[in-house]
């Protein structure tokens, strides 16, 4: 049923419940006997299948406590019954899972307990709901649901985004008139504000890492509680409010005025949680804001989402992105783990009559470039294609973090690849620069950056590839093209790969899984020395060394390493250097428009001289200085 939502609009709140009631209705079958565990396969999580199954249980009520918030009273009869269906399962399962005698009983937490991410869903959706999930329960049972979840204020939680989740069981607390505790909130708030980092920008416990964590949890959570707080913590809550904001201004230019957005970082399988933001931030202020802004990015990300095969023909929402794919997926990501993305239906929590639904849809407008200093990011808008920039970026290993924040550029249109291997095909080395010992055939991407400088015009960045082996590069962006310039020093004789953007091998076959329209041929490849493009009738990726010397190829990457599309091509340029210093200059250009073709033939010319990288286009010459790295970021 949901291929209906391709060409159907979501303009009311009517529409996004109807939305939600198909999303998560395939799960029925899959719950439990004592409704307390939702169990919709079978692949591992590192916190256990217990665990795994009680959170997909909990993520549904990001959906469901929204809409049991309001009334809805021009859904069809049927759906109103099934919504009262709903809301005697969920009771059913929180009396079953937090009660000892059980056989379903969730069990106790231990420090840094998985469950505590779970209790956050919970407690947002008794705070919003309590008529449905605290009131009708028997003092007993109350009991019971209150002693489970105060478990959180006697244990360990981590110093990031999950502060936030004992803040909301404490503001749960609150609001159903039960003790709480004063001094883990305070110390709670403590480590939030030490993430804080001004201009909107929090980071997530990690200084170096800023991602959609920011969006979707920090923001999220802090905008839940300044609507839900607003009077017992008035300070805070305007300060909270106030932040997002601010943040919203920089955040939106991750999508582009359709409300695709930027593949990047980690936790990318919760797909379209990364609009949540827009629909808390409508939430939490009355105000100050452009409201049909905000619906038309969440909705109409919402709506890319529903148009891709993220489900399975059960019906259920797969671990991947652009489609089912574990291969990107992080240690935490279990069956269930997908469901966070109905943090976007908050939008439920807002009445008929909200100027959210009713304000006139409209589309942001966007500078051509913009730099995000805080996430160190140069992000450019180019005719609905959203680059991003980006250096300094680093992050522990949950899975591919390596390419998950640190290539060179990331888009919204072409995404980006993980790696399966070593060698160039299975490592599918999209947008970055890879490194093997010669003939070894053993490739690596940088990982961890030494030192950095982002400016309105160019990326600067200094690492090493391998022992022995140093880099500095200058990422330029130039519209659909853009140049990088490489000076890397080696003690060794090695192989260098510069790869560009991968590019879907077959059209359609993602979006509309009905539709093939055939497997990219030979004629469609021009290739000519230090210069390769794949010409492809839904766009053009190329790369071209301009320095001289390098071998352009195209290298059929293995499936499911790039994150949009499962089959995907890869124009690199390849080159053997000897001992010594070396500088390398290349272009690459990646674009979907009509104008692609002349684009191609449009090649950008770049020379390094003084210090002074000097580019030269159609339309104009320029010079940018090289900075002095060793005093960068």
């Amino acid at each position: 049923m949901l291929e209906q939502w391709r060409e159907r609009k979501i303009q009311s709140r009517a529409d996004a419940a109807e939305l939600l009631l198909e999303i998560i209705r395939p799960l029925k079958k899959y719950y439990s006997d004592g409704n307390s565990w939702l169990h919709v396969g079978n692949t591992g999580v590192h916190y256990g299948e217990k665990s795994a199954r009680m959170e997909a249980f909990a993520r549904i009520l990001w959906g469901l406590g929204p809409l049991w918030s309001q009334e809805s009273p021009t859904l069809a009869p049927a759906l109103k019954d099934e919504i009262e269906e709903w809301k005697k399962r969920y009771r059913i399962g929180i009396i079953h899972g937090t009660d000892p005698r059980h056989p379903e009983y969730w069990g106790d937490l231990e420090d840094y307990d998985q469950k505590m991410v779970e209790m956050a869903a919970i407690a947002s959706a008794v705070s919003l709901s309590p008529q449905i999930l605290w009131e009708p329960l028997e003092e007993c049972q109350k009991e019971r649901f209150c002693i489970w979840m105060n478990q959180i204020n006697t244990h360990k939680v981590h110093a990031n985004n999950w502060r936030f989740f004992r803040i909301l069981v404490n503001m749960m607390f609150r609001i159903i008139g039960r003790p709480w505790s004063r001094e883990k909130a305070e110390e709670d708030w403590a480590v939030i504000t030490e993430c804080y980092e001004g201009d909107g920008w929090y980071h997530d416990g990690n200084s170096g890492q800023l991602d959609y964590y920011i969006a979707f949890a920090m923001h999220f959570y802090g905008l839940v509680y300044a609507r839900l707080m607003e009077k017992e913590d008035p300070d805070n809550c305007l300060i909270l409010r106030e932040r997002g904001k601010q943040f919203a201004q920089d955040f939106m230019y991750w999508f582009d005025t359709g409300g695709r957005e930027l593949p990047y970082g980690r936790s990318l399988t919760y797909r379209f949680a990364h609009g949540a933001f827009f629909s808390a931030l409508a939430f939490a202020c009355d105000d100050g804001l452009e409201y049909g802004i905000l619906r038309h990015l969440a909705v109409s990300n919402l709506k890319e989402w529903i148009c891709r095969p993220i489900f399975d023909n059960g019906g259920v929402l797969s671990v991947g992105y652009g489609y089912p794919n574990l291969f990107m997926s992080e240690r935490y990501n279990g069956q269930g783990s997908p469901y966070w993305g109905l943090k976007t239906f908050f939008m439920l929590a807002l009445e008929d009559a909200h100027p959210f639904w009713t304000a006139q849809e409209k589309q942001p407008s966007f500078d051509l470039v913009r730099l995000l200093e805080h996430p160190h990011m140069l992000i450019l808008h180019h005719k609905n294609h959203v680059q991003s920039f980006v250096t300094g970026q680093h992050c522990q290993n949950h899975g591919c973090t390596a390419e998950k924040y640190e290539k060179f550029v990331y888009s919204n249109q072409f995404g980006f690849s993980v790696s399966r291997g070593h060698d160039l095909r299975d490592g599918a080395f999209d947008n970055t620069l890879a490194v093997s010992l010669a003939d070894d055939n053993y490739y690596r991407m940088k990982y961890g950056t030494k030192a950095f400088v982002i400016t309105g015009q160019a990326v600067f960045s200094s690492y090493s590839l391998m022992p022995g082996v140093e880099a500095e590069s200058a990422i330029i962006p130039l519209g659909a093209w853009h140049i990088r310039v490489h000076r890397i020093t080696t003690d060794k004789e090695i192989d260098v790969a510069d790869g560009g953007f991968s590019i879907e091998a077959e059209a359609c076959s993602q979006i509309q899984p009905g539709c093939f329209s055939g497997k990219y041929t030979a004629a469609q490849i021009k290739q000519e020395s230090g210069k390769v493009f794949a010409c492809l009738p839904w766009g053009i990726s190329g790369a071209v060394s301009v320095s001289g010397g390098g071998n352009a190829v195209l290298v059929d990457t293995f499936p499911n390493t790039n994150l949009l599309y499962n089959l995907a091509v890869l124009p690199m340029i390849c080159k053997r250097l000897q001992p010594g210093q070396h500088q390398m200059i290349h272009c690459f250009l990646g674009d979907r428009t009509k104008e692609a073709a002349q684009y191609a033939e449009k090649i950008p010319q770049a020379w390094l001289k003084d210090r002074k990288i000097w580019i030269r286009t159609e339309a104009k010459e320029v010079a940018i200085e090289w900075p002095d790295l060793e005093y960068g970021h």
